[in-house]
Formats: structure tokens, sequence, C-alpha cells
């Protein structure tokens, strides 16, 4: 029996043979790379680079306050 999954877009039935596959159409592939494109969809998760880190820490530091304004 051919493995299936539901589409991510529609929640139908998608089989692993389809050429769409994890999606059941084109339209749903589409849609999906719209929420992308549109910024619906986010990966959140800590940062990890300590460089980037450090520049964040900087930045909030020298930020201006609502008393300096």
């Amino acid at each position: 029996m051919p493995k299936a999954l539901f589409c991510p877009t529609c929640r139908n039935v998608v089989l692993i043979d389809n050429e769409n596959f994890p999606f059941c159409s084109d339209r749903c592939r589409l849609l999906d790379l719209g929420k992308w494109a549109s910024g619906d969809y986010k990966i959140s998760s800590p940062i990890q680079d300590p460089d980037l880190l450090e520049e964040l820490a900087r930045s909030e530091r020298n930020k201006p306050t609502d008393d300096e304004s």
C-alpha cells in the first residue's frame, strides 16, 4: 500500500507518488508559497550565533529610550 499524508493546505489525503507531493495540487502548493512570501509562516528559534547575539545586545544598549526623545 502506498504511503500517504494529508495536504498541509486543504488536509486532503495525498499519496506519496503524487507529482505535487506533499501537496494535493499545484493550487495548494502555490497557496502555501504565498503564505511564506507574505510572512504568515515564521520559523522561530533561539539565535545561536554568538556574534549576532553580541550585535543585538549592543544595538539594544544604544537604542534611545522614551525619556531621551
